[in-house]
């Protein structure tokens, strides 16, 4: 086999196993699509002055669930992370 071929099934394999991780968090999925949503949907001026608001409590709940599971938290932020730092960058929020 060649080693094009062996590299192909490797990232097959890692594609696939980063899949069933995200399956087994159905509702995290969901969520994360909203946030990803509301952040691609949002004028900078808007991500501005939400960043200065307080929390809701679905947001607090959200948050406390998240610094409780290590690995649903890893695996929001993998799926969250890109998105969000791109439309932050473009708006100025990151350098």
């Amino acid at each position: 086999m060649s080693k094009l071929s062996l590299k192909l099934l490797g990232a097959a394999g890692v594609l696939a196993l980063s899949g069933a991780a995200l399956a087994d968090y159905p509702l995290m999925n969901m969520v994360a699509d909203k946030v990803i949503q509301k952040y691609q949907s949002a004028s900078c001026e808007q991500l501005w002055a939400q960043r200065a608001s307080p929390k809701s409590e679905q947001e607090q709940r959200l948050i406390g669930l998240l610094k409780s599971d290590a690995q649903l938290r890893t695996a929001f932020m993998n799926k969250v992370a890109g998105p969000i730092a791109n439309k932050m960058f473009d708006c100025g929020m990151i350098p």
